[in-house]
């Protein structure tokens, strides 16, 4: 499971009160703060990139915020969820980077898009690979190899077992869960390296991430759940969301891991 794996299940964007809302209390589609976020950019800049390409990007925050910190790179972030991608947009616009940014609602698949001098993928590798999870992992991984200028730096957010899981766990979890769905940490930085990367930076997301995440993805949805509990969609959203939190609440809560792996490519 990454912070994408259940998006299918979650109610469509909207600003319309009467409908329940969706993801506008969260900066970033995932567990990451924003010290941590500070801190990727940072190093990401100083490596001076001219172009940054982000796959499976959402609305783009990550890349928004590259291409803010290094006045003249471009960017292109690439998803196919066209209501993401406006609100990548509209915050371009604002923050006057429409110019340099391209957001293209495509799939990752097999992208013509690069190579780049950064490449950020962030809880979207299954959108570059359709193996099987055993394979799934080092494939994206090739594919990111694949997409990367020489000297270049490639961002994984990528989850993973941080122990192995309860079978009652698993049941828990999303439907099919397997304890082969992720590897453990250092599996996953051997298949990078593998794939023809040296880890330049291995971190993992905080228990306060997480938290901060599960509740904020949630919060909005709840409050209109408050407020509208007669409402002819309250019901199925209030098991929808039910549903999710006991996911991450008995199931993958202290289980499953993401980690931020900062990747050079070996020349």
């Amino acid at each position: 499971m990454t912070t994408e794996t259940t998006e299918a299940t979650k109610a469509p964007e909207t600003t319309d009160a009467a409908h329940p809302p969706r993801l506008t209390r969260l900066t970033f589609h995932g567990p990451l703060s924003e010290a941590r976020a500070q801190r990727l950019v940072e190093r990401l800049a100083a490596s001076g990139p001219r172009t940054v390409l982000d796959l499976g990007c959402g609305w783009g925050e990550l890349l928004l915020r590259v291409l803010e910190a290094v006045p003249g790179a471009t960017g292109i972030g690439v998803d196919i969820k066209g209501e993401d991608l406006g609100r990548g947009r509209a915050a371009a616009k604002e923050r006057g980077l429409d110019g340099r940014v391209l957001f293209a609602e495509e799939s990752a698949t097999d992208t013509g898009r690069g190579p780049a001098d950064v490449v950020l993928c962030l809880g979207a590798s299954q959108a570059l690979s359709s193996a099987a999870p055993a394979q799934a992992t080092a494939e994206a991984l090739r594919a990111l190899r694949g997409l990367v200028n020489p000297g270049g730096r490639v961002v994984l957010g990528e989850g993973f077992w941080q122990r192995e899981p309860t079978a009652a766990e698993l049941a828990g979890m999303w439907p099919d869960a397997d304890a082969g769905d992720h590897l453990y940490l250092g599996d996953l930085v051997d298949a990078a390296i593998e794939a023809g990367f040296r880890p330049l930076w291995v971190e993992t997301a905080s228990a306060e991430e997480w938290e901060e995440f599960e509740s904020g993805y949630r919060s909005d949805v709840e409050e209109w759940l408050a407020t509208h509990p007669d409402h002819p969609e309250a019901a199925a959203t209030r098991a929808r969301v039910d549903a999710q939190r006991s996911a991450w609440l008995r199931g993958y809560r202290g289980v499953l891991g993401i980690t931020y792996l900062t990747l050079v490519p070996v020349a």
